[in-house]
C-alpha cells in the first residue's frame, strides 16, 4: 500500500505525518515476518532407507517442556516454557516474566511408521526419529529390459 502524499502548503507537519503514516516504509520491510521467524527453532531434516531423521535447535527448554504428537498424518512438535522472577527489597519490588512458545507441524509421508517414532533431547537438541514402514524400505535398484 502506498500512501499518496499531497503538495499542498497547508500540510501542519509535512515531512512528520507522510512519514509516519507511510505504511510501505513500516509493513514493505518484513519487520513482523523477521520476529515471527526468530520464535520457531531452526530444523534440519535428512532421509536415508530406513528413516527420517528431524533435528530442531531448541535451547533453553526442559524434556517436560515438548508435547509431541501425530494426528492425521500430521507431526506437530511444540513447546512452552513460563519463567518468573520476583525480588522484594526495602523500596522496590521487582518482577520479570518470560514467556516462550513454538509450534511446528509437518506432513508425513505414508511410508513411515507413526507408532514407533522416538525422541530425546540433548544440549538443546531435539532429536527426532521417525522410521519407515518395513514395506515402504528402499529396494534394491531393478532393471526392466525392454522387449
Amino acid at each position: 500500500m502506498t500512501l499518496v502524499k499531497s503538495n499542498k502548503k497547508e500540510e501542519l507537519f509535512p515531512g512528520m505525518l507522510s512519514d509516519f503514516f507511510d505504511y510501505d516504509r513500516f509493513f514493505g520491510n518484513r519487520f513482523f515476518e523477521k520476529e515471527i521467524n526468530q520464535s520457531l527453532p531452526a530444523v534440519n531434516i535428512k532421509e536415508d532407507g530406513k528413516q527420517f531423521d528431524i533435528e530442531f535447535a531448541a535451547p533453553g527448554f526442559s524434556k517436560s517442556d515438548f508435547k509431541i504428537g501425530v494426528e492425521q498424518n500430521v507431526l506437530t512438535v511444540s513447546a512452552e516454557k513460563n519463567e518468573e522472577k520476583s525480588e522484594d527489597k526495602k523500596r522496590f519490588t521487582r518482577k520479570e516474566f518470560n514467556y516462550t512458545s513454538f509450534s511446528r507441524s509437518f506432513t508425513l509421508p505414508q511410508t513411515v511408521n507413526a507408532d514407533k517414532i522416538a525422541a530425546n533431547y540433548v544440549d538443546g537438541l531435539l532429536h527426532l526419529q521417525i522410521p519407515k514402514k518395513e514395506e515402504m524400505k528402499t529396494l534394491p535398484k531393478t532393471e526392466i529390459k525392454v522387449n
